[in-house]
Formats: structure tokens, sequence, C-alpha cells
């Protein structure tokens, strides 16, 4: 199944692709309407299966015409892996980790794909990040690898958009990472049951101005998806609807020679095989 949020006239809404790929879905007003993402991932899959039946009944949604809304507005956790990709690592002056680099985003920085994202006034390096997310459908802690792609509800894209001279400010990354409006999120939820187990062997592939700048396979993260969550319920309970960001392979603007920073009148895309394509524009602030 893949799901698309949007917003049209003022009101939320929830679609969902059809067999012949168009979306059919409901607003929040109608009668039928069966709830946003974030609530329906608190009920399980058999709830997100429900909903997809009861949305492909609904009126043909041009997506083209509405305003598209992150998948999830308020995810619990946004948990994101710096250095995960052996290649990426190395161009950022860092020797490949055998722990994972972990840092947060906040939800005020998550914005929609056809959003802009928004370069700062305080400064000009603003850096792309392409990457998978992982959602998270089941409660667990102290998962064992085994068992946690059975906590994975479905996937998604982001961008995760980085002001590097804020990021390296100090030791902690946590400013640079979370300027309002830099973290774009999705265009669809899709399920699990639609991509390989972890989503393994997907091309991603991010674009600038429609230069290809990163072009790697999720099959080259350190740590794979399951490990991820394996490793982080060690210490954290991961609940429906938190997000891990899973890290970004090799190609950033920062390392190329001379750097390579977004501005204003740029479009970003972030295409990941089976999931979709995640487009951005760039504006000032």
């Amino acid at each position: 199944m893949r799901f698309a949020a949007f917003n049209s006239g003022g009101q939320a809404g929830l679609a969902v692709a059809g067999r012949d790929g168009q979306f059919h879905g409901l607003l929040s007003g109608s009668a039928n309407y069966p709830g946003p993402l974030d609530v329906l991932i608190q009920k399980g899959s058999d709830a997100l299966a429900a909903a997809a039946d009861v949305l492909a009944k609904g009126a043909a949604i041009d997506l083209d015409k509405v305003e598209l809304l992150p998948p999830l507005s308020a995810p619990g956790k946004i948990i994101c892996v710096g250095l995960n990709y052996v290649d990426h690592s190395i161009e950022s002056g860092f020797t490949p980790p055998d722990y994972p680099t972990i840092f947060t985003r906040f939800t005020s920085s998550l914005l929609a794909s056809g959003a802009p994202i928004i370069r700062p006034k305080v400064s000009t390096q603003l850096d792309y990040e392409g990457e998978m997310v992982a959602v998270i459908g089941k409660k667990g802690r102290h998962i064992a690898e085994a068992d946690a792609l059975g906590h994975v509800i479905a996937y998604s894209i982001f961008n995760d958009a980085s002001v590097r001279d804020y990021q390296k400010k100090s030791p902690q990354w946590t400013i640079g990472k979370n300027f309002d409006s830099t973290g774009a999120f999705g265009p669809y939820l899709v399920t699990a049951d639609e991509l390989p187990p972890g989503g393994k062997g997907l091309r991603i592939q991010t674009r600038l101005n429609g230069t290809v700048v990163q072009d790697a396979s999720t099959n080259d993260m350190i740590f794979s998806v399951a490990q991820l969550i394996s490793i982080l319920s060690e210490a954290i309970t991961l609940s429906p609807g938190d997000i891990i960001v899973s890290g970004t392979p090799a190609g950033v603007g920062m390392a190329r020679k001379p750097p390579l920073f977004m501005k204003h009148g740029d479009v970003c895309e972030v295409e990941i095989e089976g999931i979709g394509v995640l487009r951005n524009t760039i504006e000032d602030e």
C-alpha cells in the first residue's frame, strides 16, 4: 500500500494508490474518513489495510493539484543516523563507525514534498542528504535483530538538509540539523510488504537541478535497518509512529571541491527505488 497525506481547500485528506497507480482518497470532513496516518499506525497493519479499502472507494485525487503533507505530521521520535555509508563517512573525515552515530530532529523542522526547503538567513552552507526512512509500527525494547523487521510498518524518503557551519559549531550536531523547514519528508508512506525486507537493495539517488550528486544502494549501509532497530532498542523504547532516518551515501556538497551548497531557486530531488521521488525547491529565508 502506498499512502499520501494532503491538504485540499483547508481540509486534511488521505489517499491510497490503486492498482492502476491512480490515487483515491477522502477529506477529513467525510463521514468515512479513516483518520490520519499518525493515528492509523498506532492501530497497526490491519487498520492501515482497512483504511486503504475505504480510501480506494473515494474520489480520484490528483496529487499535483493538492498540497502534499508529510506522511506523519508528528512522529513521536525522529531518530537520525549519521555516517552510515562507508564512502560518506570517509568523505566527511571520519573512520567508519563501529557503533551508529545517532542524533535527533524535531517535528518543527519537517516539511512535505513540494514545499520549499528554507535556506536560513544566517548561513549559506545548506547541504542535501538523501535518506531512506523506516517507520516503526510495533512497540518494543531489547528487540533482537532477527525480530527487528517485524517492528517496521512502512518506509519513506527524507532529505536531511543540513546547515553545515552550524552543525560544526559544537561536537553535537543538533542545531545544524534542526533549522525550521529543513527536514523534507515524503511524498509517500509505502508499507513494508511492498519492498524487500529492510528496504535492502534499493537504489537511492539525489539530484540537484537535474544533476546526479548521490547515487548508491541501500545495501551499502554500514548498519542495516534491522541492526539499527536492535541497537537503538537497547536504550530506547521504540513506539508506533517513530521514524528512523537511516543515513546518507557519499556525494554531499560539503565534501566536494569546491563545496556545492544549495541556494535559492535550486531544485533537489531524492529518489528511492520502489518508494518514489521527494522533490523540493530551495528558498532563502
